[in-house]
């Protein structure tokens, strides 16, 4: 009864018609985006963060989750009909996806994407409602040495499933950590790595950092690829419906999915690329006939994209309840949080519950909206596509400089951006992934907090992250992490994962 209650709460106010227009323009936007390549969910939603200021707290994270699901939804149809995923969890869709539109079968491929899509959203507000109450119960628990702890898993474990080199993730992580250093000491009142830079005083800026690093980056590689003319499959509104064979093949993969995603999305490091591609995997080593992958087969589309909808719901479970966040997207909508004055944690619960199951009603409403958005428009999105991306970046990079210079008026800013903007590019070209210094740069200064908070309640004393139980297992759990890492048989197994 507890969460029917909670859930009236939640419908009760993601469900005026400023949040329902909010939610609204976020599945638009977040649609577009996924249509779009070149753009993402993370430099977009970094791009509106100075939006929400205006904004109450409610409606801009309405609008920011809307931008994140509807990612999924929209990089589906163009890598069906087009074969051009539009955002990066949807690769895997073209496989078998943009086959089954060269055989005729396009309608059934949207129609099980959506509809999938759809259920696991479903399923992944459920599992919010079911796990989020207990993990909060648990966090109210937490005192600054379990927290400091908790941080420290959360980083090993992104380090984990970070793809590509494990070193390289690592010095990722320290290069955040240090960048988050920069600024005034609040304990000693004496400034750090700031270099005589009035500027950086308080720190370094979120957005420059976040625009600079993300936005302007998948611009610059963008450009360097030539514009790609792909002659698009149409498929017409009355021809979506799937055959009942259809269903009988897709529900199993379409439940898989759902459940692999709805676990992967909870862990940090984690996310919708990792849950799509690992379900198209699973798919097709349990399929009688793995032939049958790359040339059409029904579960590579119900698979994956049901796993990557259904972690973009649960991402949401440990930034909301531990105050954790699990991936670059989830350290943005942390972001927008603090920007509202909100301490992304179990208090958000017992403080603000309308927030918290307001967030979580409007997943509901959000990927309901996404199923009626995207069907009955996919002309209009495939035609967006015929849009050279030479027009498109000049307005991208007008919107983000604007976003920039408005967060406090500082021109300084944009030439930040441009910086990170150079270190992004560089980091890239060296193959370094840029989401684990993200984590890095957002969690620092917290884990600092609650490292020096620990060592003045014990007078300096470590074996204070020892003593208490909750910090002891998490300290645990980081070990054995750190020692699976080093494993080779666990690291060749990890490196063949990441590859398949």
């Amino acid at each position: 009864m507890d969460i029917l209650n909670n859930l009236a709460t939640g419908f009760g106010a993601a469900g005026s018609w400023a949040n329902l227009g909010f939610a609204l323009i976020g599945c638009l936007l977040g649609t577009l985006i996924g249509v779009l390549p070149g753009i993402g969910p993370i430099p977009t939603i970094a791009l509106l963060l100075p939006v929400t200021y205006g904004l109450n707290p409610l409606s801009s994270l309405v609008m920011l989750g809307g931008i994140y699901y509807g990612a999924q939804y929209g990089g589906s149809t163009t890598s069906i009909l087009v074969n051009m995923p539009g955002e990066a969890s949807s690769i895997v869709t073209c496989i078998d996806g943009h086959q089954m539109a060269r055989q005729g079968r396009a309608g059934a491929a949207l129609a099980v994407s959506a509809l999938g899509s759809f259920f696991a959203g479903c399923v992944g507000t459920l599992f919010i409602c079911a796990f989020a109450p207990p993990l909060a119960a648990i966090a109210q628990q937490f005192n600054s040495p379990d927290y400091f702890s908790l941080m420290v898993l959360g980083l090993i474990t992104a380090v984990v499933l970070a793809h590509g080199s494990v070193l390289k993730a690592i010095a990722m992580i320290m290069v955040g950590l240090l960048l988050g250093l920069v600024g005034t000491d609040v304990n000693s009142g004496a400034t750090r790595f700031t270099f005589g830079v009035s500027v950086l005083w308080d720190g370094l800026d979120f957005l420059p950092l976040v625009i600079g690093m993300f936005g302007v980056v998948e611009i610059i590689r963008n450009l360097e690829r030539p514009d790609q003319h792909r002659e698009a499959i149409t498929t017409r509104f009355r021809d979506l419906w799937p055959k009942l064979s259809d269903f009988k093949e897709a529900w199993p993969a379409a439940v898989r999915g759902t459940l692999l995603g709805s676990i992967l999305g909870i862990l940090p490091g984690g996310g919708v690329v990792l849950a799509s591609f690992a379900a198209y995997t699973v798919e097709k080593k349990l399929a009688k006939d793995p032939s049958r992958f790359g040339k059409g087969a029904i579960e590579g589309v119900a698979g994956p994209e049901s796993a990557n909808n259904s972690a973009a719901q649960t991402s949401f479970i440990p930034l909301l309840t531990l105050g954790l966040p699990s991936n670059a997207i989830m350290a943005l909508m942390m972001g927008a949080m603090m920007i509202q004055g909100i301490q992304p944690g179990s208090a958000v619960m017992t403080s603000r519950p309308d927030l918290f199951w307001g967030m979580v009603a409007s997943m509901w409403i959000g990927n309901l909206m996404l199923v009626i958005i995207n069907l009955p428009m996919i002309g209009i999105w495939v035609k967006l596509l015929s849009v050279p991306y030479r027009f498109l970046y000049p307005a991208i990079l007008l919107f983000c400089g604007i976003g920039i210079y408005s967060d406090d008026n500082n021109a300084v800013m944009l030439l930040f951006a441009a910086g990170f903007a150079l270190f992004g590019y560089i980091l890239t070209a060296l193959d370094c992934e840029p989401a684990p210094m993200l984590l890095g740069f957002i969690l620092g200064p917290l884990m600092e907090e609650n490292l020096r908070r620990s060592l003045v309640l014990s007078r300096g004393d470590p074996i204070i992250f020892i003593q208490r139980p909750i910090s002891a297992v998490l300290l645990l759990l980081s070990a054995i992490t750190v020692a699976l890492i080093v494993l080779p048989a666990f690291r060749k197994t990890r490196e063949e994962a990441f590859q398949e």
